[in-house]
């Protein structure tokens, strides 16, 4: 009675782990979760206050399936100012959060064989996304010593006649890393070559970055805009995970096909979450800065104490607010138990259940050889959960 596509899309690993980390917890076990990609701040008042003003005034009813014009004109002035963006208000649609926003643009652009090329280690979504429009996942596998970034090279000898799309993501999850102007040119160069390749840029952790400022495909090569999607939203930047609101830009031929799609799957998000969307593009930007802040002193906290664990190796990244150490050095190793570590899935496990530790594995982003960890929690709880990480990294024989 389940349907071929439902039967071969595999469970979200992040989920799962914070899943079962939420089931020790309740079980009354100490847990300590690193698994999750969501800031651990409110919601800034400004936002929420506007969210009230709007319940309060009775704003209750559907909005253009596209979304309220107002936010999309204050998401055009945004782009064009932080990001040099030329977009008009009818190539952006609102959508329930910044993952729906790819879900449909794939829908929009993908045919049954198309193939889809996602720099690995990747969101755990995107292999499922594509393969929910029909298409195929083609992972493009990138190495430690490079911080996992995808090079030309790379992206040039993954390109077969069946390549649609390509998938971005900087800053990065599960890696934090970004792109520099000069890598995305490169990459560019590439994609000029191929002028039928879609490019789908997942920028949602844009704000969460510790030197400089985001850049974008666009930036190094403007003139791939008539085949680019630019994905945001206000989850990451403004802790606003909750409320569901994310968007998407891009070609109008695209986005009239995925607004077509939102109009029969879930029409326009929640008008009280896009009356805050419109106060987080339009207000003070003061809250995002402190988050950054705080989210850099705690990377570097994290870097320095799991470069002191032996055999951990972690890069500091300049974006989002995840680690991806390299823990290979464990493979083979025994629990305490007698249990062999052969994957990081087993590492994770291990940690979770013995030392009360959630991380994600990097098995579930397509690199074995590393795990997810998420500093977006307090100071408090991250210096325990290193303690505790020593404890079950030292005990392995």
């Amino acid at each position: 009675m389940i349907s071929d596509r439902a039967e071969q899309l595999s469970e979200s690993q992040t989920l799962k782990i914070s899943g079962r980390a939420k089931q020790l917890a309740r079980d009354g076990i100490s847990v300590i979760s690193l698994s999750a990609g969501e800031p651990d701040f409110k919601t800034p008042a400004h936002i929420c206050n506007a969210a009230i003003d709007a319940i309060t005034e009775g704003f209750h009813g559907y909005t253009m399936n596209t979304g309220m014009p107002e936010l999309r004109e204050a998401i055009a002035a945004k782009l064009k100012r932080e990001n040099q963006f030329s977009y008009t208000p009818d190539q952006i649609v609102l959508s329930n959060g910044a993952k729906q926003s790819i879900g449909f643009s794939l829908l929009a652009t993908i045919n049954p064989g198309d193939e889809v090329l996602i720099p690995a280690p990747y969101w755990v979504s995107y292999p499922e996304m594509v393969k929910l429009a029909q298409g195929t996942p083609v992972p493009v596998k990138t190495t430690y010593a490079a911080h996992y970034k995808m090079t030309a090279e790379q992206l040039r000898s993954h390109i077969t006649p069946q390549t649609r799309a390509l998938i971005l993501c900087s800053p990065s999850n599960p890696t934090g890393a970004c792109y520099t102007l000069k890598e995305l040119k490169e990459i560019a160069g590439v994609l000029k070559e191929h002028p039928d390749i879609l490019i789908i840029s997942d920028e949602i952790y844009e704000y969460i970055i510790f030197s400089g400022e985001h850049v974008s495909i666009l930036n190094a090569a403007p003139e791939l805009s008539d085949r680019t999607i630019i994905i945001n939203g206000f989850s990451k930047g403004f802790a606003m995970t909750g409320w569901r609101l994310g968007y998407a830009a891009g070609p109008k031929p695209v986005i009239s096909a995925l607004a077509k799609i939102q109009s029969q799957e879930t029409s326009a998000p929640s008008s009280i979450s896009q009356k805050a969307g419109l106060a987080a593009y339009t207000g003070p930007m003061t809250p995002v800065s402190k988050m950054r802040d705080a989210f850099r002193e705690r990377r570097d906290y994290m870097v320095e104490e799991l470069n002191n664990i032996e055999g951990v190796d972690c890069f500091s990244p300049p974006g989002a607010f995840y680690l991806f150490p390299d823990i290979r050095s464990f493979f083979g190793k025994l629990t305490p138990d007698g249990e062999a570590i052969k994957t990081s899935t087993d590492l994770c496990l291990y940690l979770l259940e013995e030392h009360g530790v959630a991380a994600v594995p990097g098995d579930a982003f397509g690199e074995p050889g590393g795990l997810r960890i998420s500093y977006a929690t307090s100071m408090d709880q991250l210096k325990e959960a290193v303690r505790r990480l020593k404890n079950g990294l030292t005990s392995l024989s």
